[in-house]
């Protein structure tokens, strides 16, 4: 039997598609898209400035906040340049080399939100269970090193990503399914072994997603046990209420990736607008959400947007 040799092909450009079969409806639905785009970058902004301008918000939980919109400003302007000219212009290539970056910061990102929100959890944990030492424990310099440390792991974990993709031969097609990079949209292109990209990629999900998920559950099992030890009705009442933000949070987030996950495990007979659809709720909703979650739940911000404003 003839040996065929694969030689390394990468194209060019790859070709990006939205909603495959509703090519004539793109520039109808660039208005939600658009819509979405506004709303996530006028709130999350709305937020930073409030607490930037506020010095009496100028506490742990409202730093982690302002990562936290930081960060989501981060997801929608990394697919942003690729989503609009798609939808509002027709513009379907992307470069191979900025594919790879849009496909580095997308996951980067949502590393990072996973990271963000543990972090916020261990602020509510030490709020509620060791209240006296919450300033001491909790300093500027201390969360300047979390929001590092965050940044150094996502960024460490996905550093090998693009190269993992581009040691690939290319040659089956370069038709991607979204409308924006991801690595395992690319990786299915390759007609060679991606055994190694479908291990490391386990790996940093689990890792990442994983060890983030069980510290949170874990945090708030202490939280749960500490507000049951306090007598007060009200006060435990008081102490749940500080929560109930960084709940809806980690929900809308992880949710979302969850549903992604057994989708892709198990639903695989299902329409390609369904995994469509599933990929742009796990990467446009939690920016959208957030500063809406914050506004409406934490007294002190509603109140500083309403004077704004109103």
């Amino acid at each position: 039997m003839a040996e065929v040799n694969l030689t390394l092909f990468q194209p060019a450009t790859f070709h990006l598609t939205g909603f495959p079969g509703l090519e004539r409806l793109h520039p109808w639905i660039s208005i939600p898209f658009c819509a979405l785009y506004f709303s996530s970058i006028l709130g999350n902004c709305t937020i930073l400035l409030i607490v930037r301008r506020d010095r009496r918000l100028h506490e742990p939980m409202y730093f982690f906040l302002c990562m936290l919109s930081l960060n989501d400003l981060g997801v929608s302007l990394s697919t942003l340049p690729t989503v609009l000219p798609l939808f509002c212009f027709g513009l379907s290539e992307v470069a191979f080399d900025a594919c790879l970056a849009q496909m580095f910061f997308i996951h980067s990102f949502s590393f990072m939100e996973s990271g963000i929100l543990l972090a916020m959890a261990f602020d509510r944990f030490v709020a509620i269970c060791n209240p006296l030492h919450y300033s001491s424990t909790l300093t500027t310099p201390r969360i300047s090193r979390i929001g590092l440390a965050v940044v150094l792991k996502s960024t460490a974990m996905l550093f090998p990503f693009p190269f993992l993709i581009k040691r690939l031969p290319i040659c089956r097609s370069n038709l991607l399914s979204h409308a924006y990079c991801l690595h395992p949209d690319m990786m299915r292109l390759a007609c060679a072994d991606i055994t190694v990209n479908n291990i490391y990629g386990f790996f940093a999900v689990l890792f990442t997603y994983g060890l983030d998920s069980t510290f949170i559950v874990l945090s708030y099992l202490m939280i749960l046990k500490a507000v049951l030890n306090i007598a007060s009705r009200e006060q435990r009442h008081k102490a749940l209420n500080t929560c109930v933000s960084h709940i809806c949070a980690v929900l809308t987030f992880y949710v979302p990736i969850i549903a992604v996950s057994v989708l892709h495990r198990f639903g695989k007979s299902a329409p390609p607008v369904v995994h469509i659809m599933m990929s742009n709720i796990y990467l446009f909703v939690p920016p959208l959400l957030n500063p809406v979650i914050y506004s409406v739940k934490t007294k002190e911000i509603r109140k500083r947007i309403f004077r704004k404003f109103v």
